[in-house]
């Protein structure tokens, strides 16, 4: 006969873990979402705000940086500076209730701006990956924090640094995990963190890689400082590159995945549609009409809509520019260098004073149905919403939650 005590023991370790790996329809596990686009299906949240805004569920503080948010199976990770030290830090995501965090010794790296971490966790079952701008590489168990396993890629592979560090996020693809470094990216075995292939020691990108098919096989698309490749998954060979040279070698904007075409946008560079070919991919247009600093556009219905962040121009703005034509449909100040979410056809905007505004995703112009002041400080970090609540941050790591359920809105909680 099994004691009541291990009975009991056993079951809580079975709910843990039942906690950790069963999904959540409109949970947002990694950077830019589940369909890496920056659009979330998630519909039916209100927009319908008091004057000082929504509720504020909680806050906390988690050091300096530009994580941001990663949301599954009711928790939330994110990454933070404080001491010369990263912290990994997981949340419960309805209460704010602390659950782990980990801590090891990074640089600040504060190169014209505050410095900290750039990457975003990346929640795959019950594991998370994060990377630091040092390179350190990480995979947790999810429930607790032990760490799986570990690599420092500048020692390693070795990986040269980019001058702002690396930014990108890791990506799932299959068995494997990729990962910006080197010229045309790297790929770990995401159960074991065994390399399965890497490419050339020259500086990465900024950005995150974006998956596509090509000819029937999984590849994805890097941006180093100098080109954007196209890259097999499963073995790294290097498909194509489109040259892509910004001044400051700042490719930081994902490349933005639509249909067969890739938009690519670099602040100093201006932005281009890149048409997919067999041989690789071929201009439609390149123009200035938008020149991305670091936060990626979303896709609506034809339109790009996106932050301009080019440094020769003094006004930061808003921008819905035709994905056929390249022109600019219309253009909004006020937004400096803010980011941007998608959901249900309504632009989810961060401004970088935090002010967080909602408006219909439109050619016709950009119509706010919703407005509130939730942050103060400077605010570059995309804003998340996910099971009716939206987080937000600040580059010193002030983290807000913000209730945007409405009353039939089902709890996500299990």
């Amino acid at each position: 006969m099994i004691p009541l005590r291990k009975c009991l023991s056993v079951s809580i370790v079975v709910l843990s873990l039942s906690v950790v790996s069963s999904a959540i329809p409109n949970d947002w596990p990694c950077w830019r979402g589940p369909n890496h686009d920056g659009i979330s299906d998630e519909k039916g949240w209100s927009t319908s705000w008091p004057s000082d805004g929504p509720r504020r569920l909680w806050k906390a503080s988690v050091g300096t940086g530009f994580s941001c948010v990663s949301v599954a199976n009711g928790r939330l990770f994110t990454l933070g500076n404080k001491d010369e030290t990263d912290t990994v830090y997981c949340f419960d995501a309805q209460s704010g209730k602390e659950l782990w965090k980990y801590s090891y010794p990074c640089a600040l790296d504060p190169i014209y701006y505050e410095g900290g971490p750039g990457s975003t966790p990346t929640v795959d079952g019950r594991k998370v990956y994060t990377f630091s701008k040092r390179g350190h590489l990480f995979c947790f168990n999810a429930a607790d924090g032990k760490v799986l396993w570990r690599h420092n890629l500048m020692e390693e592979l070795p990986a040269a640094k980019p001058r702002w560090g690396f930014a990108g996020s890791p990506l799932i693809e299959g068995s494997l995990l990729l990962l910006n470094v080197g010229g045309a990216g790297a790929g770990f075995d995401k159960s074991t963190g065994k390399v399965a292939w890497k490419s050339d020691t020259n500086v990465a990108g900024y950005a995150t890689p974006v998956p596509f098919t090509a000819n029937g096989e999984r590849c994805a698309a890097l941006f180093s400082g100098k080109a954007l490749a196209g890259v097999r998954a499963r073995d790294g060979k290097e498909l194509w590159q489109y040259p892509w040279v910004e001044r400051w070698n700042l490719n930081a904007a994902d490349p933005l995945l639509i249909g067969n075409n890739f938009f690519i946008s670099s602040f100093g560079q201006g932005c281009a549609l890149l048409k997919l070919n067999p041989e690789g991919p071929k201009p439609a247009w390149e123009n200035k009409v938008m020149s991305h600093h670091f936060n990626c556009g979303v896709h609506l219905g034809g339109f790009i809509y996106g932050v301009n962040g080019n440094t020769d121009q003094p006004e930061k703005d808003l921008r819905c520019i035709e994905v056929a034509t390249g022109e600019v449909k219309w253009k909004q100040s006020g937004i400096g260098l803010g980011s941007l979410m998608a959901a249900d056809g309504k632009l989810i905007v961060l401004t970088d004073r935090g002010e967080l505004l909602v408006a219909p995703a439109t050619p016709d112009g950009f119509k706010p149905i919703a407005r509130a002041q939730v942050l103060g400080g400077k605010c570059w970090t995309t804003p998340v919403l996910a099971n009716g609540r939206i987080y937000c941050r600040n580059a010193e790591g002030t983290l807000v939650c913000l209730d945007v359920r409405t009353s039939t809105t089902p709890s996500p909680e299990r």
